[in-house]
């Protein structure tokens, strides 16, 4: 046999979460072959002495369901060793979208999820209306990963109910039936799952709540039954968890009835009536009687990042800033270096919100002992004495004047770290368990959205720079940690055929410098259709990337190849693997 690849030489962590070994890989066309001792030639072979080779990594939770209509790189996720993405959670997306609700889709994208209007109305050719003719769209598109998608509730609920839906009212037990099948139809034409939403931080750039919101059992159980008659899928919900809701009650009713698990994004926050903690406890009460809810947990703290051009900053909400929000760059760094522009923007206070957002547009102005400088070789678990509050403190000027001298830096590109959520106590210790433990997954990276706000599509560079190499406690073994974020997150959506390495699986491959892997700070361009602004941030570290035995990048640079693809529906195990242990699951 002559293998199309072959990688010699690298210390393999497979996925299964066994210790590593140092071995060859041999890959034919898009499979795995062979792994061991492998002799025999290859027409490309890739010297990984000194690396780690590891499954691609699968991210569940992203929202590039309008960016996958026109980019083909699919980044920053494919930067950061990605192979696979789930998108569609959340609730929101764009099918099914009958021809005058686009627009209205586009708004609620924008506002949930901070991806520019203009550069999703630019960017999208909108030749679907089902949710399978969306599917087929984006088959249309050569891509370097596979992009798997959920039916959304928001778009569902608009299209079966129009304003009625939009605004959140009662369906009716016909309407219930018609979003069940319409979810059914999804499914069957590939869609993984189904989401929603129903948190009050997610609202349309209009200001309203995203469709599905308040929406009650009858619905949600009956929408479930779409997910039965599929015969798979995962239910996804973002929430509030408010006590009187009972979340979990009907969670677990959900997944008992229907057979499918269900995933719940499982956050710290001053904002869920659940603690984290109360949150596993009562997931966990629910599976201890058959049902199959998994939390899904973000790594580090949820932070915004804060700087002139992101779309936030501690002065955003103050008269003299609003004044100048619209208008170019430019001109906005004249009056910014303007003394007296400064002395009147520090001397202001925010103006109301009128949102929801307040308490959020309040800490942003004042909170600065939760707000950290972002410096080279920054850490995202910083500690009090890094903070802004305590910087100025040290410079002996109020923490107005040191975040606005601080965000100046390098023509008004410094930037600032406010986690908001999963950072209460100033670390991440309260995460310990969770990464320990088969009922919680690595996920929350929301790759392609708040694109100019969070930017933790980074999320699995961050797991090897910190949680395996550099945090000083409680860090994961190499091996458990990729086995988390490959075949646990792949396998929770039903892609068996995936995130290990071994015979029969995609050769879907990362080759790294683990001493090397390194996160860039973050950046903002303006690089979306329409001059869309995002935020964007690399990685150092990433020898090779390979998707279905097709290198993709090479040291961060992409290779110009594209074999990724639309995956449809779950994916089944390989028929035998090179080893007992991997066959047995």
């Amino acid at each position: 046999m002559v293998y199309d690849l072959k990688i010699s030489g690298g210390l393999v962590v497979d996925g299964t979460g066994h210790p590593g070994r140092r071995m060859d890989v041999g890959v034919v066309d898009d499979r795995i072959v062979a792994v061991g001792d492998l002799k025999e030639a290859a027409h490309q072979e890739i010297d990984a002495t000194d690396r780690v080779v590891i499954p691609g990594f699968v991210d569940i939770h992203t929202h590039y369901d309008g960016q996958a209509t026109w980019d083909p790189e699919m980044a920053p996720s494919s930067w950061h060793g990605v192979t696979t993405v789930v998108m569609g959670n959340c609730g929101v997306g764009f099918a099914p979208a009958a021809p005058d609700r686009r627009e209205w889709l586009v708004g609620l994208m924008e506002g949930v999820e901070d991806i520019p209007g203009s550069a999703l109305t630019e960017g999208m050719s909108w030749d679907w209306e089902s949710f399978p003719e969306y599917l087929d769209a984006l088959e249309k598109l050569d891509r370097t990963i596979d992009i798997a998608a959920q039916v959304p509730h928001g778009a569902v609920r608009a299209y079966v109910m129009g304003e009625r839906g939009a605004a959140n009212e009662e369906p009716t037990e016909t309407e219930i039936a018609r979003m069940s099948a319409i979810v059914e139809e999804g499914l069957k034409a590939g869609a993984l799952g189904f989401s929603t939403s129903r948190t009050v931080l997610h609202k349309s750039v209009d200001g309203e709540l995203v469709p599905g919101t308040t929406a009650g059992k009858d619905e949600l159980l009956g929408i479930g039954q779409g997910l039965k008659r599929a015969g798979h899928g995962v239910f996804e919900m973002a929430s509030d968890l408010l006590p009187e809701w009972d979340e979990f009650q009907w969670m677990g009713d959900l997944s008992r009835e229907t057979g499918a698990p269900v995933t719940f994004t499982a956050l710290e926050s001053p904002i869920k009536g659940l603690s984290f903690a109360e949150q596993l406890e009562q997931m966990r009460d629910q599976n201890a009687t058959g049902a199959r809810i998994v939390a899904q947990i973000s790594m580090r703290g949820t932070g915004l990042i804060l700087g002139w051009r992101a779309t936030f900053h501690p002065f955003s909400q103050r008269a003299s800033w609003r004044a100048i929000a619209g208008k170019s760059w430019e001109e906005q760094w004249r009056h910014l270096n303007d003394p007296v522009f400064r002395a009147q923007l520090l001397g202001e206070r925010g103006e109301p919100t009128g949102s929801d957002l307040q308490l959020i547009a309040d800490l942003m102005e004042s909170a600065f002992s939760m707000q950290y400088e972002m410096r080279p070789g920054f850490n995202y678990e910083p500690t009090a004495a890094q903070s802004i509050e305590q910087c100025a403190s040290q410079e002996g000027v109020t923490p107005d004047e040191y975040a606005y001298d601080f965000m100046m830096r390098e023509g008004g590109s410094g930037m600032i770290y406010f986690p908001l959520l999963n950072y209460a106590n100033g670390n991440l210790d309260f995460l310990e368990n969770a990464l320990n433990s088969d009922d919680c997954v690595n996920s929350l990276s929301d790759g392609g959205a708040h694109c100019g706000t969070i930017c933790d599509a980074a999320a699995t560079t961050f797991m090897l720079q910190h949680w395996v190499r550099d945090r000083s406690h409680g860090r994961l073994p190499l091996e458990y940690a990729i086995k988390r974020q490959c075949r646990d997150t792949a396998r929770l959506y039903g892609l068996m055929d995936r995130g290990v390495i071994d015979t029969g699986y995609l050769a879907d491959l990362n080759i790294i410098d683990l001493e090397a892997m390194h996160l860039e700070l973050p950046t903002v361009a303006f690089d979306l259709p329409a001059g869309g602004r995002r935020l964007l941030q690399t990685a150092k570290g990433y020898d090779c990337t390979i998707k279905s035995g097709k290198v993709t990048f090479r040291n961060g640079t992409a290779t110009g190849s594209f074999p990724g693809g639309v995956i449809r529906g779950p994916q089944p195990a390989p028929l035998a693997a090179n080893r007992p242990e991997l066959a047995s699951g």
